[in-house]
């Protein structure tokens, strides 16, 4: 294993086990890293949606043992975003890369702003237990179509949409992580087709992905209040957006 990989294998571990912390992928995060690493961004978007989807499969899995799951409101959602990251990713493969950077960039201040200053309901016993099916496809649509345009899986979408409706912020949580691996792999796939891909580094990288997510689930639901990781990984997404853009002016 050359010292790239090796890098790669650390960062997707970590980066799955704190972002899975608030149910949300690490690609927001890993493929700013991967870039400044000298991966070309062509490169590190496909890898991004591949370990957003190991690692949220790692989360789902210990969900799904632990009988957290919500199916009838994650359904549609993963419907829809399954259907529309191929659209995204046909799209972000025709445009420039830094139209894209760009685009990334405003999805990086727009979940950081979410995140850390949407409160949604206002006192606990507030949050609403059902969702229209309109609402459920609008969140699927926007998170599959972003998540093959950029490589993110659509976390960052799924959670800030659920929270502006309503959902209770656990739930969110639950039903990000099992969204995210549907749309994730579908746009992966479709980058695959187009020949953008490593498999040596996919290969380590989504090992550490599924074993960082499924302990970061653990760790969450057992250890640590979402609200506070919640914060933490806003702030986290609005440095990274301030630093690409500084990098671009």
């Amino acid at each position: 294993m050359d010292f790239l990989t090796l890098i790669v294998a650390l960062l997707s571990f970590g980066l799955s086990f704190v972002f899975a912390l608030g149910g949300v992928g690490s690609a927001l995060v890993l493929i700013p890293v991967l870039t400044w690493l000298g991966i070309p961004f062509i490169q590190a978007r496909p890898i991004g949606l591949f370990v957003n989807g190991v690692s949220m499969l790692g989360a789902t899995f210990s969900n799904i043992r632990q009988k957290r799951l919500d199916y009838r409101l994650g359904l549609p959602i993963i419907l829809a975003s399954a259907l529309l990251a191929p659209v995204g990713a046909l799209v972000g493969h025709q445009v420039s890369a830094r139209a894209v950077l760009l685009v990334f960039i405003a999805f990086l201040f727009f979940s950081g702003m979410m995140i850390l200053f949407f409160k949604g309901a206002s006192h606990s016993d507030r949050y609403r237990e059902d969702l229209s099916l309109f609402g459920r496809l609008l969140v699927g649509v926007a998170a599959g179509f972003f998540s093959g345009l950029l490589g993110v899986g659509g976390g960052g979408v799924i959670s800030p949409l659920l929270i502006i409706q309503g959902v209770h912020p656990k739930k969110v949580t639950t039903i990000t992580a099992f969204a995210v691996p549907f749309s994730s792999f579908s746009a992966f796939l479709t980058y695959l087709a187009m020949g953008s891909v490593s498999w040596t580094i996919l290969a380590v990288a989504g090992l550490s992905a599924w074993c960082g997510g499924y302990l970061g689930t653990m760790v969450m639901h057992q250890r640590m209040r979402p609200g506070t990781v919640r914060r933490i990984l806003g702030v986290v997404l609005l440095l990274l957006g301030l630093r690409l853009l500084f990098q671009l002016s």
